[in-house]
């Protein structure tokens, strides 16, 4: 009795001024300011995700090299002075439009049979990570003109590539898993070998102009980055919010209709046995459906990774049974960019072992094996 009145008295004695003021503010967080600073010094002094946009960088090269080298047979009739849709037309329709292409810039066959081989090498250098710097411009200039040349006869994974190859412009893309990293390392061995005398002031310079120049490619690297990841985030949503509104896709129907399209099926017997199965079609539906409205929600926990991996799952199936390899391969190297860079360093470390045990086992088997000697036998007795 005595506590509760003890209780009772303190709840009515009015708090002393500013008391009530501490303990709220002591509820709310403190250290909001110093998580801005290190996020904007995160921002500005470390690049972010260098493996995924090494990722991105042999994923898109390697796609358009692909692409080029596909359509090689059919490159007069899509891009050269032989298609229906002439240099003349395209001009005429970048007058409206603000497009522009270097193949449009002469009507001579030599020059279009130059570019394309130019822009075959381009990709191959850019995917390599040889100049990165200079091949990533380059690679845009490359598809931005591809793209423009035959405008009306593109689909999702151009228009992809294209957003993504201008994107790739601002990032440090050939830190890693590039031939710049192999010839910087080499570089800095020699350098270590041999040391020039420097200068005090020369060497001050030098390293001012080092350190400016690494901030503005650590900033331009981040929000590069950044875009990336909204883009990719902004059409999952998007799609998933557009599909949300269509009838079809409501009542897990959508995927009968695809499979029935003549234009999407590579292959129709595989296409027919897949429509069989009515219930597994409308839970791809309604997966689908769910899997794109929740990707920007899902990015900045654990969850992500099954959400990628069901991802992986859904490209692959629209490239076998739709026929879009190009659209799904752009969209899978894509959700590639939001895997930590810890997970490709294990990837690394494990290729690295794989590797090292393969080639014990191939000494191995190439080693004759050493036949034991046989002891000297008795000869016969009697």
């Amino acid at each position: 009795m005595q506590q509760a009145e003890q209780t009772s008295v303190a709840a009515t004695t009015p708090s002393p001024p500013g008391h009530g003021t501490q303990r709220a503010s002591a509820g709310t967080p403190q250290h909001l300011p110093a998580r801005l600073a290190t996020l904007l010094t995160l921002l500005l002094e470390q690049p972010i995700s260098l493996y995924a946009a090494a990722v991105l960088r042999i994923g898109y090269g390697f796609l358009y090299f692909a692409f080029l080298v596909r359509e090689f047979p059919h490159r007069d009739e899509i891009w050269g002075p032989g298609s229906p849709w002439t240099p003349a037309l395209a001009r005429q329709l970048f007058d409206q439009t603000g497009w522009a292409s270097i193949l449009t810039l002469s009507d001579s066959r030599a020059y279009f049979e130059v570019c394309y081989t130019a822009a075959l090498a381009t990709c191959a250098l850019f995917m390599l990570g040889w100049r990165t710097r200079a091949m990533s411009l380059l690679f845009a200039v490359v598809v931005t003109s591809f793209h423009a040349r035959a405008i009306f006869m593109t689909d999702g994974g151009d228009n992809l590539i294209l957003l993504m190859a201008l994107y790739l412009v601002f990032t440090a893309c050939g830190r890693c898993w590039s031939l710049d990293t192999r010839r910087t390392r080499l570089r800095a061995s020699a350098a270590k070998a041999v040391r020039l005398p420097l200068d005090q002031t020369s060497s001050e310079l030098r390293r001012h102009l080092r350190d400016a120049r690494r901030t503005v490619v650590t900033v331009l690297h981040n929000c590069g980055m950044l875009v990336i990841a909204a883009q990719v985030c902004f059409l999952y949503g998007s799609a998933g919010l557009y599909k949300v509104q269509g009838a079809t896709w409501g009542n897990g129907t959508a995927l009968h209709y695809v499979l029935n399209l003549e234009l999407f099926q590579p292959w129709p017997e595989l296409s027919r046995m897949a429509d069989e199965h009515d219930v597994l079609i409308a839970i791809v539906c309604y997966l689908t459906v769910l899997l794109q409205v929740a990707f920007p929600f899902v990015l900045f926990g654990r969850l992500k990774y099954p959400v990628l991996t069901m991802l992986l799952g859904m490209h692959l199936g629209i490239a076998v049974f739709l026929g879009l390899p190009l659209f799904s391969g752009a969209m899978i190297a894509a959700d590639a960019a939001f895997l930590p860079d810890r997970f490709y360093r294990y990837l690394g470390q494990l290729w690295g072992r794989v590797a090292a045990w393969a080639a014990i086992r191939q000494a191995r088997a190439s080693t004759p094996a050493e036949t034991a000697p046989v002891p000297p036998q008795a000869g016969p007795t009697g």
